[in-house]
């Protein structure tokens, strides 16, 4: 492995790097609050309700979703042990609760298993030896016919909700889906078309949309959102290495493809159990459960559909799959309207009005999020993340250029960073976007500083609401007081988005790992920031804050170890700087840049300390097969 050793001294620390520092120790002190508040000493969070649906179990998982992201960026040693403790209470409280069967949930929509998965992917690449045998049992459940949840034949997922107790028939287990009014108002109902124009509502008892009408057709065969399984089985093929992974990720996302193909370029959201889209909803391609009509469209169905291609593309090296993440795209975007969201029909207005602020009232591009009988609506402005994730993995010229597009025909500024949250720990892609492009230079003091304020608004309300009661309705507490905010972390150090919420794996164009310690992550007083993301000239700098203690770390070039680096220039300062010790003052460093040959996926960087080296890396995308071995195993090229 070549090595690099740092050179130009750090005589004032950049302030990026001390708020990064000063970041890490505050979510340190965080989870370490909301452990102790929250949590039994089993790592199972205090509840003493029952789960009254088939809903609930992702709330328990999703408070401790981006903890071993955070260990993987450097946090604490014993946060990896906390993590697991949590993640084993958290199984056993929901085994008790009788959501899980063998650790896994009984049978439940992906729009929700993808949120909770999360937290096991994060701890697979934390701990690859301790979590492999999972991952493969867990992908295993559709990789195996016999399991009851997949059918090789219609290359289909049986039914909407599945798991561990195979297809879970229906989408409740009582005889009318639990819909309530609130929900009504602002989502409409599912098969919207059963009931004639002008009929009156009827009870929720006996309303076709929600009794035996809604099990019957939108309780079997394929949903859309099934396509976040791709998340899981691709997670196996990251620990494992198992061709049969990558097999299944073709077949399965490939059959979704290909149906997205034959609509014209727009994914539909159901596949009836003969494998035909359609066939339970009178021929709609559109209606299914969590699909195009209810209740969220594009924002539930878009991540999904970037799970499903962005998995596949990963685990078989063929960025075809991707072309129904683009098609998808294009088909919203070119049905756009420019309008203020003051005046749009958007059915998820608390988000939108927090991502926008004043901007509310400002023409900007809207794109339809829904379809049903009457046609597309409730529109919004685009979730980047999907568009900015497929670029991220392709670094192709189309997908910058929409991306481009997208932010032409906003009315708002892109590098504006407001310190909202929203419940994907991300919602700053836009000025991060602006940042890369050149044209936001103080992103990284700015987001960094609305990190702190989220973490530490957070930590308040932890404080304030812990020792509650919580009844069942009000079980989201714990995510929203989750004070573990990554995503200026990850954007800044990794120089990836955040992960797409609803059971995607982590981008990244570089990862750190300890090399004294072997662990992942950046060292003690080491800050890290990417500054530029394109394949030949990815730059990275390395800052030792601390005075008196050297520091050696790894550059990973890829998530997983997937890139090459093929070059890397480095600065360096000549000796002497310090002057004699007889000067006054010292002598302004003379900063030059040596390129070293590097040929493989990882470099390794010394920092004595007190030094700083900036590192431009020249890439070559996709060069090894992707996987969570760590440097000091060998890589394996693609074949």
């Amino acid at each position: 492995m070549t090595t690099v050793t740092a050179s130009v001294p750090v005589l004032d620390p950049p302030a990026w790097a001390l708020s990064q520092r000063a970041l890490l120790d505050l979510l340190d002190s965080g989870w370490r609050l909301f452990s102790s508040r929250y949590a039994e000493p089993d790592g199972s969070l205090r509840y003493g309700g029952r789960l009254s649906s088939r809903d609930g179990a992702d709330d328990f998982f999703e408070p401790f979703f981006n903890w071993p992201q955070l260990y993987l960026l450097g946090g604490a040693d014993d946060l990896l042990e906390t993590c697991a403790r949590h993640w084993h209470g958290v199984v056993a409280q929901m085994t008790r609760l009788g959501m899980f069967a063998e650790e896994f949930e009984l049978g439940y929509d992906w729009f929700h298993q993808g949120e909770s998965l999360l937290f096991t992917y994060f701890l697979t690449a934390a701990d690859p030896a301790a979590w492999a045998a999972r991952a493969t049992r867990f992908a295993d459940l559709y990789l195996d016919p016999a399991k009851g949840n997949y059918d090789p034949r219609h290359r289909i997922i049986k039914a909407p909700h599945n798991g561990s107790g195979g297809a879970r028939e229906g989408v409740a287990d009582s005889p009318s889906y639990p819909w309530t009014e609130a929900e009504a108002a602002q989502y409409g109902y599912p098969l919207d078309w059963l009931l004639p124009p002008g009929a009156p509502v009827p009870p929720p008892a006996e309303d076709p949309r929600l009794g035996e009408e809604m099990q019957r057709r939108l309780g079997r065969g394929d949903a859309v959102g099934n396509l976040s399984v791709a998340g899981l089985v691709c997670n196996a093929y990251l620990v494992s290495g198992d061709e049969r992974y990558a097999e299944w990720l073709r077949e399965y996302v490939g059959a979704w493809q290909r149906r997205a193909e034959e609509n014209g370029g727009v994914v539909p959201d159901n596949v009836g159990l003969d494998g035909v889209v359609g066939s339970a909803l009178d021929g709609r391609w559109y209606g299914a459960h969590y699909g195009w009509t209810w209740p969220h469209g594009l924002y539930s169905l878009g991540q999904a559909t970037a799970v499903g291609a962005l998995s596949a593309a990963l685990a078989t090296g063929d960025d075809r799959y991707l072309g129904f993440v683009r098609s998808l795209l294009d088909a919203v975007i070119e049905r756009g309207v420019k309008l203020p969201f003051d005046e749009s029909d958007s059915a998820n207005q608390g988000r939108w009005r927090a991502h926008l602020g004043p901007d509310a009232h400002v023409p900007t591009l809207l794109v339809p999020y829904r379809h049903s009988d009457k046609g597309w609506f409730d529109y919004n402005p685009i979730q980047t993340s999907v568009p900015l994730a497929l670029w991220h993995r392709t670094g192709a010229a189309e997908d910058r250029a929409r991306l481009d597009a997208l932010r032409s025909a906003a009315g708002y500024d892109w590098a504006t960073v407001r310190p909202f949250r929203d419940k994907e720990e991300a919602g700053h892609e836009e000025p991060w976007y602006a940042y890369l492009c050149g044209d936001n230079p103080d992103y990284p003091e700015r987001i960094l500083a609305a990190a702190h304020a989220q973490a530490r608004r957070r930590i308040a309300l932890l404080l304030a609401n812990a020792g509650r009661d919580l009844p069942e309705e009000d079980i989201h507490l714990w995510q929203n007081v989750n004070p573990v905010v990554t995503e200026a972390l990850t954007q800044l150090m990794w120089g990836g988005p955040q992960v797409v919420y609803n059971g995607g794996l982590q981008q990244a164009r570089v990862r750190y790992f300890d090399a004294e310690r072997r662990r992942p992550g950046v060292p003690d007083q080491v800050a890290a920031l990417v500054s530029a993301i394109e394949p030949e000239a990815t730059v990275v700098t390395l800052v030792n804050l601390s005075a008196d203690h050297d520091r050696t770390i790894v550059v990973q070039a890829g998530a997983f170890g997937e890139h090459e680096i093929v070059t890397a220039a480095a600065t360096a300062a000549e000796p002497g700087w310090t002057g004699h010790d007889t000067e006054y003052i010292h002598h302004e460093p003379v900063v030059s840049a040596v390129e070293h040959a590097v040929g493989g996926p990882h470099l390794t960087v010394e920092l004595p300390a007190a030094t700083t080296v900036t590192l431009t890396l020249r890439l070559r995308l996709r060069a090894f097969r992707p996987s969570y071995r760590a440097p000091w195993e060998a890589a394996e090229p693609v074949a």
